[in-house]
């Protein structure tokens, strides 16, 4: 059985400037498979390119067996694609909104009629299916675009920041509908700045970097390349101004982040830094109101890949 995504040897020059060199890799039928990169990597020109927007310049670039240069048509027919920012018609109702992209993708009008009502009510919207796109909160308008995308039955859904801007519940609904997707058989390729995102929701992730991939593994295994980045986070009741150089100067503390109310203290010997943590709060007379600790996260992959 053919990959649902190949990429080989993909590049892209705009005049002078090389924005894609030369990328390669594959996604398996099935998978949720993540796209990270920092802004100007290439993750859009990538996607753009996989997706028949933009011709490369070179290289092939294959969906479902569909060479999308050379069978544009056949390679649209499997491809679903939700775009960052909303890409309803204000104007249209919800439901003339899925039925207007099925026409657009060459869905028989029963056969449209049936996927609407079956997907709006997937995604809670049957019951405003009357009501104007443009009246439709930021969430709700979400999912009316994933609807829009998945009316013709794609193989592949390409989505790009699903729950960008989106309050929990919304990013919530939202992430559970992406995960039935893929229990269905949809393989989904996900490009997203969340790295708990990333985490939660993806089988494999690469990460692009001006524009090369820099690595690509499942979540857990990428974790090991920075595997000796452990840290101890902890938060005090009061923060003086020279709390932080204080702790950047604790046996073992490799550099120190502050998170909100909390600093993020990065260690290769957190029995250490926490012993520390303790002798210095009891010595300056600081109370602890929490302290953790935990192993390398996907964002510390992400910035150490990136140069961050």
């Amino acid at each position: 059985m053919e990959k649902a995504i190949e990429a080989e040897g993909l590049t892209k020059y705009y005049g002078p400037l090389l924005a894609v060199d030369h990328v390669s890799f594959s996604v398996e039928r099935g998978e949720i498979f993540g796209f990270l990169g920092p802004n100007g990597a290439g993750k859009t020109t990538t996607v753009r390119m996989l997706t028949g927007l933009t011709e490369p310049t070179s290289g092939t670039a294959r969906v479902a067996g569909h060479d999308v240069v050379r069978e544009p048509r056949a390679a649209k027919m499997v491809i679903g694609l939700v775009p960052e920012g909303s890409n309803v018609y204000a104007e249209l109702s919800v439901w003339d909104n899925v039925m207007f992209s099925g026409e657009i993708h060459g869905v028989p009008r029963e056969e449209r009629k049936r996927r609407a009502k079956e997907i709006l009510e997937m995604f809670e919207l049957y019951g405003r299916r009357k009501q104007k796109a443009g009246k439709l909160s930021k969430g709700l308008k979400r999912r009316l675009s994933i609807a829009m995308a998945l009316v013709h039955d794609p193989e592949v859904l390409f989505l790009d920041e699903p729950t960008s801007g989106l309050d929990v519940q919304a990013a919530r609904l939202v992430k559970r509908i992406v995960r039935e997707l893929n229990d269905n058989g949809t393989t989904i390729f996900l490009t997203t700045h969340n790295m708990d995102e990333a985490n939660t929701l993806c089988h494999r992730v690469a990460v692009i970097n001006r524009g090369r991939i820099a690595a690509i593994d499942t979540p857990e295994r990428l974790k090991m390349i920075v595997e000796k980045t452990h840290s101890v986070v902890v938060s005090f009741s009061s923060r003086p101004s020279w709390l932080r150089q204080r702790l950047e100067g604790l046996p073992s503390v490799e550099g120190v982040l502050e998170e909100g109310d909390k600093f993020r203290l990065y260690t290769g010997d957190p029995p250490t830094v926490l012993e520390a943590v303790f002798e210095l709060a009891k010595a300056e007379g600081l109370r602890i109101l929490s302290l953790n600790t935990s192993g390398p996260t996907l964002e510390d992959v992400f910035v150490r890949l990136t140069g961050g």
